[in-house]
């Protein structure tokens, strides 16, 4: 039936318009041997295909390219189209690059500050490892209360701490650790990237912006002291929000001169201060006694040269320290609170805390700073 349908079409456009009277046209102009009943149906669907915007117009509606169009339906008014447009391949460069040209639009502007050189530098790390914004904490079951609110105050006060602690050395740069597992979860779901469920505090976009306002704190209180080096690291609460949510502070600061960031999704970063080569890793990934030997092979760059070599980790929640040869490998302690399921399987009691510590760039690490709650 569809050899006629171009006929059916010319009756309909010279004015007849009934599906019916068409349909027995057809079967007595052209001699068919068919019902015009059984041809009405036929009929009647390819005038409502001819008598509406077309889908050409459909198409240009939609934003489909009609020549990705390999067949289509109508009925009601309503198109049903199948395509065979291509999937477009994911840059991970492009978007990054969209969205940090996007946000920098509103960034604001800060103007570079001069620095006095000090007759006796120091390095302060500021790590405050394992926030985790969004993660709830009853009393009631595990005596001790942690929200959204009480994990950003825990860590401005445990920042104003360090800093205190800090005020015997001459501070010329600050190497801000941030990332691991700064946010509880990383699906509408209240999940952890790989699915596992989440007690939580707040909606978490509500968390996404309490994180950003406190790193934008953390950086602009820092940056008073000095210069300010951002080393990001990749966790597995929030692997990707976490990596969108440093790529917004980025951009935030992107106007300013005394502050850089290493924001990559490396699972062990390295920076250079003096004598001292500093990795930092989230530590749920490469096993502790392997850290060492991928610092070797990963910063071998400045392995020679950087004579004292510090791995600091995270993701235990509680403090360890342990030499392997010349890399000292150590975790920090997390200011979060004891939840439901930490509780319930004993992981408990461990002291919760800010930390960060001094490295000077010829004697290497002089001092461990805590700030206990």
């Amino acid at each position: 039936m569809k050899n006629f349908r171009n006929e059916a079409i010319e009756y309909y456009d010279s004015g007849i318009t009934s599906p019916a009277q068409i349909a027995r046209l057809l079967v007595k102009d052209l001699n068919l041997p068919d019902d015009p009943k059984v041809l009405r149906k036929s009929v009647s669907n390819w005038i409502k295909a001819h008598d509406h915007i077309g889908l050409s117009g459909e198409c240009d509606e939609a934003g489909i390219p009609i020549e990705h169009v390999t067949s289509y339906w109508y009925k009601s008014k309503m198109y049903s189209i199948r395509t065979n447009k291509p999937k477009d391949e994911f840059d991970q460069d492009s978007f990054i690059k969209a969205v940090v040209a996007e946000v920098s639009k509103w960034s604001p502007s800060y103007p570079r500050v001069k620095r006095v050189k000090n007759k006796d530098p120091h390095c302060l790390v500021f790590d405050p490892a394992d926030i985790h914004v969004g993660k709830i904490c009853s009393t009631f079951e595990t005596g001790e209360e942690y929200n959204s609110q009480v994990a950003v105050k825990r860590v401005m006060e445990g920042l104003g701490g360090i800093i205190q602690r800090s005020n015997g050395y001459e501070i010329d740069k600050v190497i801000f650790v941030a990332g691991n597992d700064i946010l509880h979860t990383d699906t509408p779901r209240r999940t952890t990237t790989a699915g596992t469920p989440q007690d939580t505090d707040g909606m978490w976009y509500d968390n996404f912006m309490d994180a950003k306002r406190l790193l934008v704190d953390i950086i602009e209180t820092l940056v008073t002291i000095a210069d300010v080096e951002v080393v990001y690291n990749p966790s597995n609460h929030d692997y990707m929000s976490g990596f969108m949510l440093i790529q917004a502070v980025e951009a935030w600061f992107r106007h300013s001169k005394n502050i850089t960031f290493n924001t990559n999704m490396s699972h062990r970063k390295y920076s250079v201060y003096g004598k001292n080569l500093i990795g930092t890793t989230h530590m749920d990934g490469a096993k502790i006694n392997d850290l060492p030997m991928l610092m070797a092979q990963e910063a071998s760059e400045n392995w020679h040269h950087c004579i004292h070599r510090y791995i600091y980790g995270h993701h235990v929640h509680h403090g360890t320290k342990k030499d392997f040869g010349s890399v000292c490998v150590e975790t920090l302690r997390s200011p979060s609170g004891t939840d439901s399921w930490h509780h319930r399987n004993g992981y408990v009691h461990a002291p919760k805390a800010v930390e960060g510590c001094i490295h000077h760039p010829e004697f290497g690490k002089v001092a461990h700073l805590s700030y206990i709650f």
